[in-house]
């Protein structure tokens, strides 16, 4: 049964974004509709950018299957968790300053802008279009799913029309409002999220009858719960070793943390940026899947661990409190959203749609609808592939995050520092990394059981430095050409 109390708080949220959404689309100026629309004209200060960031990076994986992983596996989930707290630091340290210094001198819109204007290949943008369609199909599924299911589980809203309901909300703000509606709502979600999740940990600490209590009913449902190794003994060597350069390292590689690094205001902006930003995931990261792992000595016998977060907000909160908390989740879930949806939109449109129709950047207004437009599709296309769930969405996150970094951690990190990087170098690393991970994934082969992404990061960098040597030694370096996609540079 649907819980009206629950419904109307969050009918409240929905409405609060749109109200930004309006506000953003009010004071979006007439001219250069791209950079408006696409990058917020590069004018994010410190403390949107790493709301912005940590919203975007902070998704239903972390809300919904970290913690149910945690809830499944025990508290050495949580401590792996915890591995991913340099995130923002190592994706704004290592990109940050150079990468928007490049953006600016190249007039880069997008992710591919810069590629191209580095490597000046087309065959290596389309290549790049191509796989971060297909990535973000699938990371993006997992957030429409995570928001359906936190709709059914706290309030007794069907999974279909809950999904509907997410799906549709999200996407037309996403559309009409463009990045600085993005960036804008990121940061009450953020402010949202941060609140929430510490309050949900003291009221489940609160509810298993204190911090001892807790963990010693997690030994009385299963010893390993309390011990490093988590459950199964699950939390080897080799696997924190993957995860970490899946959700920590690797994170460098993800095109919507990477072009949020175009669009900031200023140094200050991307000082302050990393600092908020670190301690906002710690801060989360922590409190969510600490909930998680204690949510079993309350709720021992979920048949589905994704639903411990949603369960443990009905259970320790009342109704109208529970609404109000259940924005949380769904502030992580829809900042991740509209940064994938947005960097879809602007794949299909400026690195697509441009490079076969140059003559119609001029044209403003139907840019303005087309982008519009390609949004709208791409999110009511997303509802239809999310309309069949998994049980854990955690391990079809995780796929998705692992095949975007295996095509773009080292034609980035590489192609920013190292003058003599060149295209055959990069479409090599692509087309290895992509294949091999594929491939891995697909037969389920472990290497000394690491996870794939370990061994496709070490052969496609091998691949980048062996087409490297053999490509065309007169490739453009970093300084002697200044061109991207439809653009010419300042």
């Amino acid at each position: 049964m649907i819980d009206i109390d629950m419904i109307l708080p969050l009918m409240a949220y929905l409405f609060i974004l749109f109200c930004l959404s309006f506000y953003s689309v009010r004071n979006q100026k007439s001219e250069h509709f791209l950079k408006q629309y696409f990058i917020g004209n590069r004018s994010m200060g410190g403390f949107v950018l790493a709301m912005t960031l940590s919203g975007t990076y902070i998704s239903a994986s972390s809300f919904i299957g970290g913690p149910g992983a945690a809830y499944q596996y025990g508290l050495g989930w949580v401590l792996l968790a915890m591995i991913q707290l340099p995130a923002i630091w190592l994706s704004l340290g290592i990109l940050g300053k150079k990468f928007a210094i490049l953006a600016r001198s190249y007039n880069a819109v997008t992710l591919n802008d810069m590629l191209y204007a580095r490597y000046k290949s087309r065959l290596l943008v389309w290549l790049t279009s191509v796989s971060l369609l297909l990535a973000f199909m699938g990371a993006m599924t997992v957030q429409f799913v995570g928001g359906a299911r936190l709709l059914e589980a706290t309030a007794g809203i069907p999974y279909h029309i809950g999904l509907l309901i997410f799906g549709i909300s999200v996407t037309l703000y996403t559309a009409f409002g463009g990045f600085r509606s993005s960036v804008l709502n990121d940061s009450l979600q953020g402010v949202i999220m941060l609140s929430g999740t510490i309050l949900l940990l003291v009221a489940v600490v609160h509810n298993a009858g204190g911090l001892a209590k807790a963990v010693d009913t997690l030994f009385h449902i299963d010893p390993a719960l309390i011990t490093p190794q988590g459950q199964d003994q699950i939390l080897n060597i080799p696997f924190m070793a993957s995860f970490w350069v899946l959700v920590c390292f690797g994170v460098i590689g993800l095109p919507h943390t990477a072009v949020r690094s175009i669009a900031y205001r200023n140094s200050q902006a991307v000082h302050r940026g990393i600092i908020l930003g670190t301690v906002v995931v710690g801060i989360m990261m922590f409190t969510m899947h600490l909930s998680g792992a204690l949510g079993r000595a309350i709720l021992p016998d979920l048949s589905v661990p994704d639903e411990v977060i949603p369960k443990l907000i009905m259970r320790v909160f009342p109704p109208f409190a529970a609404g109000l908390f259940l924005a949380a989740p769904m502030a992580a879930i829809m900042s991740t959203v509209n940064a994938q949806l947005l960097q879809s939109s602007a794949t299909l449109v400026k690195d697509i749609y441009l490079n076969l129709k140059p003559k119609q950047l001029n044209n403003e207004k139907k840019l303005k609808w087309i982008s519009k437009g390609t949004t709208l599709c791409f999110g009511l296309l997303l509802i239809l592939t999310a309309w069949r769930p998994p049980d854990m969405i955690i391990w079809l996150n995780l796929l998705a995050f692992g095949g975007m970094e295996a095509v773009f951690l080292w034609p980035l990190v590489l192609g920013l520092y190292w003058r003599r990087a060149n295209a055959y170098g990069a479409i090599s690393s692509m087309i290895v990394g992509a294949l091999c991970y594929i491939l891995l994934t697909i037969f389920n082969i472990q290497f000394l059981g690491f996870h794939p992404i370990m061994p496709t990061l070490i052969l496609n960098l091998l691949a980048f430095l062996m087409g490297n040597i053999w490509g065309d030694k007169k490739t453009l370096t970093l300084h002697r050409d200044k061109t991207c996609l439809g653009y010419k540079s300042k």
